[in-house]
């Protein structure tokens, strides 16, 4: 791989690569403009309303809750993943208010800035699978925008969004850790339904409490207000 974009490290293997300053430079590039695209799309979508402060503000700061709280541990897996305090909700947010074009270039953006966070990969379809793909798959819950149950519905479809990109990965990339009594497939199945999986659940009992249900339908009417 050209070492202007990365370079070989000494984590996790030998056949592993870390992004070099410039690297990390042109990931952060992609991330702004995968904001700006979706701040267009929003605005193309709805030309009757302007993008406003708010939904910036708003936007910026649910990814900002999701950056912080996904570095708050609850549990961590040894092979990668961890339960976090409800930092895929944040992500859903953003779909949940603005729609499926601001959720999803948003979540994309989100898995990027993750991987800037720990920029040490395999392969480029390996990183991609890992980050954009999975966390950008958090953005389906743009979809289920207008609909009743609508965060809920687009939670689900999120995390079993990232869910599935994370098996595939597991499959693909990771299945040499496989136990030798456990096929692949099962071992990822298992493995990233663990963790996905617990976090999913306390998030869904938690919105799901009256107070809280009702604060979170009072947040998205404040985030349309101009």
């Amino acid at each position: 791989m050209n070492h202007f974009f990365a370079a070989p490290t000494n984590e996790w293997n030998n056949n592993a690569v870390r992004l070099t300053p410039a690297g990390i430079f042109t990931v952060a590039a992609v991330i702004v403009l995968l904001i700006t695209i979706a701040l267009l799309m929003r605005y193309r979508q709805s030309r009757s309303r302007k993008i406003t402060t708010k939904q910036l503000v708003f936007s910026a700061a649910a990814m900002a809750l999701a950056l912080v709280t996904s570095m708050i541990k609850l549990f961590e897996m040894p092979m990668g993943g961890s339960v976090t305090l409800l930092s895929m909700l944040f992500i859903v947010l953003i779909g949940y208010w603005y729609g499926p074009y601001a959720g999803l270039m948003t979540a994309v953006a989100y898995g990027l800035l993750q991987f800037v966070l720990e920029p040490v990969f395999y392969t480029i379809p390996q990183m991609l699978t890992d980050y954009p793909f999975a966390f950008g798959a958090l953005g389906l819950s743009g979809f289920f925008s207008k609909q009743k149950n609508g965060l809920v519905k687009g939670y689900l479809a999120g995390v079993f969004g990232r869910y599935f990109f994370a098996f595939l990965s597991g499959v693909i990339f990771f299945g040499s850790y496989a136990p030798d009594t456990m096929a692949a497939p099962i071992y990822s199945l298992a493995y990233n339904g663990s963790y996905l999986g617990a976090e999913a659940a306390v998030t869904l009992i938690l919105i799901a409490l009256p107070p809280v249900s009702k604060a979170l339908a009072q947040v998205k009417q404040m985030a349309f207000e101009e």
